[in-house]
C-alpha cells in the first residue's frame, strides 16, 4: 500500500530532498543536522550561501528545543501558528552546528498550518525546509511543473492534487535588538506590530 508520507520522511531522514506542500508555497526539505543533506539543498536550489535556510516544526515545544524564545517571540507563535510567519531566534545549543548558511548565531523557525507538511515533521523533526523554487524565479504551483525545475534531484515529491497557491510567510527577526520585519508576506506588518504590543 502506498504511503507517500512515509516515503517523503524516510527519504528526508536520511538526508535525501523532498518537496513538501506548506500553508505558503512548496517547500523543498531535507534533514537540517547534515551537513551533506543540507549542501545538497543549497545546490538544487542554487541558493547563496549568506541566505540561511529556514526551519520547519511540527510544534512550539520543538522549536523551542533549536531556538531562543523570549517574550515577544512567544507573543507572535500564540498569535501565528501554526501559520504563515518566520521568527528569526538565537540558537540554541541543539541547533548551534548546524550549517543553515553563513549566519551561525540565528535561526529562523516556523510552524506550518498543513496537514500533510505537520504529519511528515511529527515524524522527522524539525526539517530545513526553503521555497520549492530556483533562487530568483517563481516556486511552481503543481507536481509538474516542481519536476521540471528538480528532477531526480529530488527523491519524493508529496503535492497536492490541485495548485498550491499561495503567498510566502512573513520573516519576523526578533534576535538584534527590536523586531525587524525582513519580508512581508503571508502576515500583514501591522499585525506583526499590534500582537507585539
Amino acid at each position: 500500500m502506498s504511503d507517500p508520507v512515509g516515503d517523503a520522511v524516510l527519504a528526508a531522514l536520511v538526508g535525501e530532498l523532498v518537496i513538501i506542500p506548506t500553508d505558503t508555497v512548496y517547500g523543498i526539505a531535507t534533514r537540517p543536522d547534515d551537513p551533506t543533506a543540507t549542501s545538497r539543498l543549497f545546490k538544487a536550489k542554487g541558493r547563496p550561501r549568506e541566505l540561511e535556510l529556514p526551519v520547519l516544526v511540527p510544534s512550539v515545544s520543538a522549536a523551542r528545543e533549536i531556538a531562543v524564545f523570549d517574550g515577544r517571540a512567544d507573543a507572535l507563535a500564540a498569535a501565528f501558528w501554526a501559520g504563515p510567519l518566520t521568527l528569526v531566534l538565537p540558537r540554541t545549543d541543539a541547533s548551534a552546528d548546524w550549517r543553515l548558511g553563513e549566519e551561525a548565531s540565528t535561526i529562523g523557525v516556523r510552524m506550518p498550518h498543513h496537514p500533510l507538511a505537520l504529519a511528515v515533521l511529527a515524524r522527522t523533526g524539525p526539517l530545513a525546509v526553503t521555497s520549492a523554487n530556483r533562487t530568483g524565479e517563481p516556486t511552481p504551483v503543481t507536481c509538474d511543473g516542481l519536476e521540471r525545475v528538480f528532477g531526480g534531484a529530488v527523491a519524493v515529491y508529496l503535492c497536492e492534487e490541485v495548485p498550491l497557491v499561495g503567498r510566502p510567510s512573513t520573516v519576523v527577526d526578533l534576535a538584534r535588538g527590536d523586531p525587524v520585519v525582513l519580508r512581508e508576506g503571508a502576515v500583514a506588518e501591522v499585525d506583526v506590530l499590534a500582537a507585539l504590543a
